[in-house]
């Protein structure tokens, strides 16, 4: 019998009564009743705003249906709608009958607020005046309900003394209603009518309006939707001075610094003072965890999405910080915002990761929370709070919170809870973690913990009490618990559970328990998170299993200890998860020497570098083996224990004798082989019957056919971007297979209908005839036209139809059905209209299903869209190649966000878009047709606008001064030969960021002066700009007056051929980019030295230049590209020598240049680029750079030696290609790291050293080197994929290359005395072969294979 089995029953017990308890707690606080306080106007609006009634809807909406039904009240009721407001919208058949509906009283009681829009003939309708007198009544009761009167296009007087059309409507209610409700009616209007609201006129821009009146609504509402947080006990009174040191009402101070100990509240304070506060802004972010976040590769980045997303309210996709810091700058600083930034260290740089301070809002404010006040120090103005322990009666409180529960305080315990109270110290985090540890505990366990926390030293109280609720977990629990706080915080629960369940872990159990002991929660991704303080007791815990001597720890996730491991043998039993990161370091190399005493090791990550060795008889306790982006990984594992494997990205071929070991992997659930780039045919993985997860995504090169009958468990299949063309086996034996991801399959595997767990289908670029697909689905992708049951499909929310070749076969009635559908994609060639049978069914059919909210077109023939006024949910709109010359509903969009269209050559209008207020970015490229584009002037949300090759384009409306307060961020206009002018398209665009100007023929020129201007543009009020693009404006001769432009931090002036000055550019102080392309007549470039910010210098064909101003002044400078500037004679006393902060030097084909500067003083630099620069003859200071990667020197015939290379140990890439002078390259053999040498056309160059030291050399080309007679050690260059030796006619042999098991290309073509190359025949990788005419050669193609002869050149 299992001898666990007791412990498991126990731990399932202890759940299950938690569960119950937790439930009870749940119940009695879900029954406690709101605060019932008013706040009924404008003007007593404050931002502590009282909790409102927790009604089924947050806003009603009462008006007359004829008057605004369709214009004002529609557009409010989706901007609210938009954003997730709960809104009541009047229903007909609520307003029917003599008296009111009772579920329309009902949807007025439980509003929180009440928006009547007071219009001409409001008062001429008894049930509008009813709706009001019920408002009205509510208000009085005092339940905190708020009223926001909109008077439209009414006098608020009129509605005050009910004249003109409400004294009209009131003489006829008189005649038909008895005087007491008449009364009651005229008092509730006169109520309304004296309360703070919105006047809407005829002039009024409407879409500003309603945005008015939404940041109303959400400040109101903001009370209610709170970061969540338990620990609110006490923390009042440090909620008030954290908001007092805000000082909401100024406009300078930015920042509030909390700083303290850990696990003292500082985190709790903040979020109480986030909920309070939060409501005063326009939008607001808290970003958790921020020394956490920032130790991950990708940390920065993810804290730039993380804002971006939370404040533009929707998903940001960031690849670099230098794209972060852009659209932070562009798109978020725009808003008042409030921004918590959470356990901030010295790690944390705000101006690398969101830019300069000063470009966010005057009345924006930043939280930041800290343990090292030192950090604080960075920041002027930053206002400091120190958080301190809780008071004895706030601690006690807390306390039995978590160790009673709610209302269940035992007196015998009374004695011992201050006893615990006084050892926790008055800190949060310590007080709920053992009070959680206590609850439900005897008298007795408490008094055994008690004792046991007082034999802890004082000192480091706060981990040890934390440690007493360790110290209590199971073993199994433990062991998760460390695994989780070193390895798997922020990481998904699936993968690690397949480890812990083999381990004998019981992860559910486990999990749970340490949840309810408030050590682990897991949030609302699926993955694991931790308190900072927690994760770090687990890894302190690890940490004192040997204070000195790191390698004899269980858990090693420090990239220094574990080489340092490795590297010095110093592997042992006790270590049990290891992860290695080598990066990008391809020339490291591990061992199985460096892991024979890793006997106890269960999860082995190793990323980058080279694994090599026998490891059958190592490792004999693994379940978990990640080897991702090594260049080589051993051919001989132990597997037979592993549940995980994954070789993601690794140089693993067909041939890999690892696969005789993968086959023994019984117990294998996970195979990952996803950008495994060099894998042909799919590896037989039959055997592995138990797997769940096989993921081939990106083996593009992979092919044929996948056995997966023998996968009974299997969960998960991707093969996407591969080319797999057949699932072979009964696929209806696959109950379980929830996902399947497929690219290039020519056959569907009969039975796919009967897979009742099935719910996401991609099928993209797989030509195949569908059979009846399983109503299961969700998401289906498909390049098939034809769906045999689509209608069935009706749990459908993404619908992809892309690259379908042919007409769609889609039904017409097929929307009545979808009715789940948000996104729908479509892709056809042959496609005049998306909808079938349009003429069989009603017109109510032939629509799109209203659930949208992406609509995604591309069909080249498609000359008809749908009506789309009826997709009142759709975001998202874009169409391309399509030759529609009208988009009818447009109008309607409401919702819509993002609208792109491209390649439509006969759309001949957008009328609508001019009501589209929530759009944000539109772009119009290839629409040549296009004559104007409607007014813009109420997309006040429009921040990004890009008009592109629209040829008969003449008139942009609204970019005027009548847009008031535009928050266009980005503007591009190119290639529009009909905007005469500009000047119209940027008045009054403050906010303006982002601006690019191509190909204006007629422009002369442009003054670049926030004044009255007297040419053609006009650029005043533009101070926010960041980003100026000129180009192909060849008529410009001068740019003047950049003074005013403060902020500018790119500049970009490209073939504009005619200009020859640029003025002006020192007061530019915060630019970091300049380009100038093709300045032909571009002669000198003044005060260039005075740009102290400039990180990126590019001047390209500036053919007039003959000398560089002096730039040793830059010292931020990174980055200098001077090119094809055939004037300039000389670099020497330009200052390139004193940059040392450069780390990228390009000097190409500036053909008039004799002599480089001494570059000695370059240490940074990374990557230099010589190109040639025909007259230079030496490159001084060359062989001090050790920091080079890259160096090319190719094409600088002049070069007649080079100094000694064997210091550059970095160097990766050498190309002197050209160099026809050079005769020889000393050092070269030291270069230890090489992957590539290209020395092809050096003439001169008659012998090489032995390069079988250049182990890692990937590609070499000696291609033309006329002199050289032979190659030593190249059969030694095992990774060796390309060598090119053509035309080296002195060559007369070649060592045996059967070893070169990698070489994919070889090309000794015009090699006439190489008569035999040995070991050809065993050159397997081998694709192409360049040859001479092999009937000269007759011995040379002996033993070649058939298919090696296929790709002869």
């Amino acid at each position: 019998m299992d001898t666990n089995w007791p412990s498991f029953l126990a731990t399932a017990a202890l759940l299950l009564a938690a569960v119950s308890i937790l439930y009870r707690r749940q119940k009695k606080n879900s029954s406690s009743k709101p605060s019932s306080e008013s706040n009924s106007s404008l003007s007593d609006f404050d931002s502590s705003t009282r909790p409102l009634p927790a009604g089924n809807y947050e806003v009603f909406l009462s008006f007359r249906g004829p008057d605004v039904r369709t214009t004002f009240a529609d557009s409010l009721y989706h901007f609210l709608d938009h954003s997730k407001i709960r809104t009541f919208f009047d229903d007909e058949g609520l307003r029917k009958g003599e008296k009111i509906a009772p579920s329309l009283v009902q949807a007025i009681q439980e509003s929180k607020i009440y928006i009547p829009i007071l219009s001409q003939g409001y008062a001429s309708s008894k049930w509008c005046l009813e709706e009001l007198s019920l408002m009205v009544k509510s208000l009085n009761q005092n339940q905190g309900h708020i009223l926001l009167p909109i008077f439209y296009f009414v006098e608020p007087r009129d509605a005050r003394r009910q004249e003109g059309s409400y004294s009209r409507a009131f003489r006829q209610h008189s005649r038909k209603h008895d005087a007491e409700t008449v009364k009651e009616w005229k008092e509730a209007l006169q109520v309304v009518s004296h309360m703070k609201g919105w006047h809407v006129t005829e002039s009024d821009g409407q879409g500003a309006v309603i945005d008015k009146i939404f940041s109303h609504v959400w400040s109101h509402l903001m009370g209610n939707y709170r970061i969540v947080t338990d620990e609110l006990i006490g923390v009042e009174s440090h909620v008030k001075e954290v908001r007092d040191l805000l000082d909401l009402d100024s406009k300078g101070v930015k920042i509030v610094g909390i700083y303290g100990m850990g696990g003292i509240g500082k985190t709790t304070i903040s979020k109480a003072v986030y909920n309070d506060v939060s409501s005063r802004f326009e939008r607001s972010c808290f970003l958790e965890d921020i020394r956490e976040t920032l130790l991950k590769n990708d940390g920065a980045v993810t804290l730039q999405n993380k804002i971006i997303s939370s404040i533009m309210r929707h998903d940001s996709h960031v690849k670099d910080t230098s794209e972060g810091i852009h659209i932070i700058r562009d798109k978020v600083c725009k808003y008042k915002v409030l921004i918590v930034l959470d356990n901030v260290d010295r790690r944390f740089e705000f101006d690398n990761i969101f830019g300069n301070l000063r470009d966010f809002s005057i009345e924006s404010r930043f939280i930041m929370t800290t343990r090292d006040i030192r950090v604080l120090d960075f920041f002027e103005e930053c206002r400091l709070f120190e958080a301190k322990v809780m008071t004895r009666i706030d601690s006690f409180q807390l306390f039995r919170k978590h160790a009673f529960g709610v209302g269940d305080h035992q007196e015998e315990k009374e004695i011992l809870c201050e006893e615990f109270v006084k050892a926790a110290a008055g800190l949060p985090l310590a007080l709920k973690v053992i009070g959680s540890l206590l609850f439900r505990k005897e008298k007795r366990v408490w008094q055994e913990k008690l004792e046991e926390l007082k034999e802890r030293p004082s000192d480091t109280r706060v981990h040890e009490i934390l440690k007493i609720s360790y110290n209590d977990l199971t073993p199994a629990e433990k062991d998760i618990f460390l695994d989780i706080a070193c390895f798997f915080v922020g990481k998904t629960k699936e993968l690690p559970f397949y480890m812990w369940n083999d381990c004998k872990f019981y992860p559910e159990s486990s999990v749970s328990s340490l949840i309810l002991r408030s050590l682990l929660r897991i949030d609302e991704r699926n993955q694991f998170w931790m308190h900072d303080h927690i994760r770090d007791l687990g890894r302190a815990i690890v940490r004192e299993e040997n204070i000195k001597q790191s390698w004899k720890r269980s858990r090693i996730w420090s990239e220094e200890e574990a080489l340092d491991m490795l590297e010095n043998g110093k592997g042992n039993d006790k270590v049990e998860v290891l992860r290695v990161n080598l990066g990008d370091r391809d020339v490291l190399k591990l061992t199985d020497e460096e892991f024979r005493n890793l006997s106890g090791v269960r999860f082995l990550e190793v990323r980058g570098g080279r694994m090599t060795g026998d490891f059958s008889k190592i490792l004999p306790n693994i379940r978990w083996l990640q080897l991702c982006l090594c260049r080589s990984i051993p051919t001989d594992v132990n597997l037979k224990k592993v549940i995980i494997l994954n070789l993601e990205g690794s140089y693993v071929r067909d041939d890999w004798k690892g696969w005789k070991r993968v086959k023994e992997g019984k117990k294998l659930k996970v195979v990952n082989l996803r950008q495994c780039e060099d894998l042909v045919k799919a590896p037989d993985l039959s055997s592995c019957g138990r797997l769940e997860v096989i993921n081939l995504e990106l083996c593009t090169k992979m092919g044929g056919e996948l056995h997966i009958g023998n996968f009974k468990n299997l969960k998960l299949l991707r093969l996407s971007s591969s080319k797999i063309t057949e699932l072979k086996g009964d696929i209806q034996m696959l109950q379980d297979l929830e996902e399947i991801d497929a690219s290039n399959l020519t056959e569907m595997p009969a039975g796919i209908g009967n897979l009742n767990s099935l719910e996401i289908l991609m099928l993209i670029l797989s030509r195949v005839e569908l059979p009846a697909l399983p109503t299961s689905l969700k998401k289906l992708w498909l390049s098939s036209p034809s769906v045999p049951n689509l209608l069935e499909l009706k749990d459908l929310e993404d619908l992809c139809f892309q690259h379908c070749h042919g007409a769609p076969e889609i039904p017409g009635d097929i929307w009545l059905h979808l009715t789940k559908l948000k996104k729908l994609t479509v892709s056809f060639s042959h496609c005049k209209s998306l909808l079938l049978q349009v003429e069989s069914v009603a017109d109510s059919v032939a629509k799109l299903p209203s659930s949208l909210n992406s609509l995604v077109v591309s069909c080249m023939q498609l000359e008809t869209l749908p009506d789309l006024a009826n997709l009142s949910n759709l975001i998202e709109l874009r169409l391309r190649s399509v030759q529609v010359d009208e988009i009818h509903g447009v109008g309607q969009l409401k919702m819509l966000e993002a609208f792109a269209i491209s390649d439509a050559p006969n759309l001949k209008s957008l009328d609508g878009l001019e009501n589209l207020v929530l759009l944000q970015r539109l772009t119009v490229v290839y629409c040549g047709a296009l004559e104007k584009l409607p007014s813009i002037s109420n997309l006040t949300k429009l921040h990004t606008l890009v008009i592109r090759s629209c040829w008969a384009l003449f008139e942009i409306q609204g970019l005027d001064a009548s847009m008031g307060e535009s928050s266009l961020t980005h503007l591009e206009v190119s290639c529009c030969p009909k905007l005469a002018s500009v000047e119209e398209l940027l008045q009054s665009l403050q906010a303006l960021q982002t601006l690019k100007l191509t190909n204006f023929q007629a422009l002369e020129t442009l003054l670049l002066r926030l004044s009255s201007l007297s040419k053609i543009l006009h650029l005043a009020g533009l101070g926010k700009l960041h980003v100026i693009t000129i180009s192909g404006c060849q008529q410009l001769t001068e740019i003047t007056g950049f003074d005013t432009l403060q902020s500018l931090e790119e500049l970009d002036i490209s073939y504009c051929t005619s200009i020859q000055k640029l003025s002006g550019l020192s007061t530019l102080k915060n630019l970091k980019n300049l380009r100038i392309w093709s300045g032909r007549q571009l002669t000198e470039m003044e005060e260039l030295d005075l740009l102290e910010s400039l990180e990126r210098l590019e001047l390209h064909r500036c053919t007039s230049m003959k000398k560089l101003p002096n730039l040793c002044h830059l010292k931020k400078l990174n980055c200098l590209s001077i090119s094809e500037c055939r004037s300039l004679t000389s670099t020497e006393d330009c200052g390139i020598d004193g940059l040392n902060s450069l780390q990228r030097l390009n000097i190409s084909w500036c053909t008039s240049i004799l002599k480089l500067p001494n570059l000695c003083g370059l240490t940074k630099l990374t990557n230099m680029d010589i190109i040639g620069c025909t007259k230079v003859t030496e490159v001084m200071g060359l062989e001090r750079l050790e920091s080079l990667v890259r160096l090319k020197l190719n094409d600088c015939a002049s070069i007649v030696r080079l100094p000694d290379l064997s210091a550059l140990k970095n160097l990766t890439l050498l190309n002197i290609s050209g160099c026809t002078q050079l005769t020889e390259v000393t050092g070269l053999e030291s270069l230890e790291s090489l992957q590539v040498l290209a020395m092809s056309r050096c003439k001169s160059v008659s012998k090489l050293p032995d390069l079988s030291i250049l182990e890692y050399l990937r590609y070499l080309n000696i291609s033309k080197c006329t002199q050289l007679k032979e190659v030593i050690g190249v059969e030694r260059l095992e990774w060796l994929e390309l060598l090119a030796m053509s035309h080296c006619k002195s060559i007369k042999q070649l060592s045996d290359l059967s070893g070169l098991k990698y070489l994919k290309h070889l090309d000794i073509r015009q090699c006439r005395r190489l008569t035999e190359i040995k070991g050809l025949q065993e050159l397997k990788s081998l694709e192409v072969l360049g040859v001479h005419d092999p009937i000269s050669a007759p011995g040379l193609m002996d033993g070649m294979s058939e298919l090696h002869q296929k790709y002869l050149m």
